[in-house]
């Protein structure tokens, strides 16, 4: 989808996890001039401490990180918040099967500037039908 069928500002609460600090500042000023509110972590350990603490989105995190690469942040993640959408991204395609299994989207950081946000947009919205249908359903669970 091209940008301009996105509306102009969107919400929510993104976490995104890159040991790379220049690529987290730009993550953070691209997605906050569309109106999200963008939280950061230098590392997996940062991010889960983040996660612990608040409530996010989405989660978008790197594959390739020292002491903890993305795909054992995402499976520590799916711990910590099962229902958060995950979005991995890697400068190369070569991440294992396994870890790509794990998430909700991948991301090729050299395309970051055209898939990110629409990746984002649409794994919100379709976490927010979700959470509206199981609100429905529990509703009609309820005794009248």
């Amino acid at each position: 989808m091209p940008l301009s069928t996105f509306p102009e500002r969107q919400s929510g609460v993104l976490l995104c996890i890159d040991d790379n600090e220049e690529v987290l500042e730009c993550e953070k000023l691209f997605l906050e001039s569309f109106g999200y509110t963008v939280l950061t972590a230098p590392s997996g350990s940062k991010g889960l401490e983040l996660a612990a603490i608040y409530s996010f989105d989405v989660v978008i995190v790197d594959y390739f990180m020292p002491e903890m690469n993305g795909e054992e942040v995402a499976i520590r993640m799916r711990r910590l918040m099962p229902q958060a959408p995950i979005i991995m991204l890697s400068g190369t395609v070569d991440v294992p099967e396994r870890a790509s299994n794990l998430v909700d989207a991948f991301v090729p950081k050299d395309r970051l500037a055209t898939q990110l946000l629409p990746a984002i947009v649409q794994l919100h919205h379709a976490g927010e039908q979700g959470e509206t249908s199981l609100s429905q359903e529990l509703r009609m669970q309820l005794p009248h």
